[in-house]
């Protein structure tokens, strides 16, 4: 079976601030997700970038036979929220935005503005599968996209370009340590017996920091020395499948011409030793073929598709 994650980039209906502009232009979007999720044949897929439930409806209506769809209840200021989307019934384990008990507000803006919580839910589900029970975490981390006072996407200088990159980058590694927080919740120091998988888009490529944070116990990942030799992180450790993606496919999204692997699947211990593939787009397709985006994301507003590929594992 397959479990994976997608951003549906802007699943908005037709007529608001963020979405497409009619209904032929909202008519083609979903068509065009929903061929490559029939064609992907999921079991279970996290969403990211749903703006309105009644959009995620409307995407499943299109699917063949039941599917069971599941949403966070902790939107962004755009309305975007993330989810999932499975072939199985789904029980909502957790849904939250809170930073860990310890971790300080970060702050946010050149006001100092400081948020304590991320800036969208992170959503938890559990599952019965055909290949058994699985646990499952996604989330949609803090953009590396930035915009400024006033609704703008270039800086008035290049200090105030440091400045709220800096920003973007404390609310993304708290963020991550947020959800690293639900995971060790999910893992339960029993990640050698329990199938569990975080998920999302990151917004950061697989050796970025905030990415790092997410795995755990260091000292083991997927072709290292350590992988076959056990070890007492292995009970709270997660693996990024993106070291089995072939290296051709080792991307999701094109940033400026730049080919970037965002959007990551991981796996406890147990599952780790269960995937038997791993990708982007859809199997067998070679390379994902991509637009190249920038930095203004409302260029791409009503847009077909997507631009980020979807990221999958196949588990035996």
């Amino acid at each position: 079976m397959i479990v994976g994650t997608w951003n549906l980039e802007n699943l908005y209906r037709p007529g608001g601030p963020y979405g497409p502009k009619d209904k032929a232009a909202y008519e083609t979007k979903l068509a065009d997700l929903a061929g490559v999720i029939t064609e992907l044949d999921p079991a279970l897929l996290g969403v990211q970038e749903v703006g309105e439930p009644g959009a995620l409806e409307d995407l499943a209506g299109l699917l063949n036979g039941t599917w069971h769809l599941a949403l966070s209840e902790h939107p962004d200021g755009r309305g975007i929220r993330v989810g999932f989307l499975s072939r199985s019934e789904l029980r909502v384990a957790s849904d939250t935005a809170a930073f860990p008990a310890k971790l300080r507000p970060v702050q946010a803006d050149d006001s100092g503005q400081a948020v304590a919580q991320a800036g969208r839910g992170f959503l938890a589900v559990a599952t019965e599968t055909p290949a058994g029970p699985l646990t499952v975490a996604v989330a949609h981390l803090k953009s590396k996209l930035l915009s400024y006072p006033g609704d703008r996407f270039v800086p008035r200088d290049e200090g105030e370009r440091a400045r709220f990159g800096a920003y973007a980058l404390y609310r993304r590694a708290a963020e991550a340590t947020a959800l690293r927080a639900l995971a060790d919740d999910l893992l339960d120091e029993e990640g050698r017996s329990r199938d569990v998988a975080v998920l999302g888009d990151l917004n950061d490529e697989v050796q970025a920091a905030t990415t790092q944070i997410l795995l755990g116990s260091p000292g083991s990942e997927f072709g290292t020395p350590g992988y076959d030799r056990p070890d007492q992180g292995d009970a709270v450790r997660l693996w990024d499948a993106a070291l089995l993606i072939p290296a051709a496919e080792r991307y999701s999204r094109v940033n400026s011409g730049r080919r970037e692997l965002i959007d990551h699947v991981m796996v406890s211990h147990h599952l780790a030793h269960r995937v038997t593939e791993a990708g982007t787009g859809l199997p067998g397709a070679g390379a994902p073929a991509l637009p190249s985006v920038g930095a203004d994301p409302a260029a791409r507003r009503g847009a077909p598709g997507s631009d980020h590929a979807p990221v999958w594992v196949r588990i035996g």
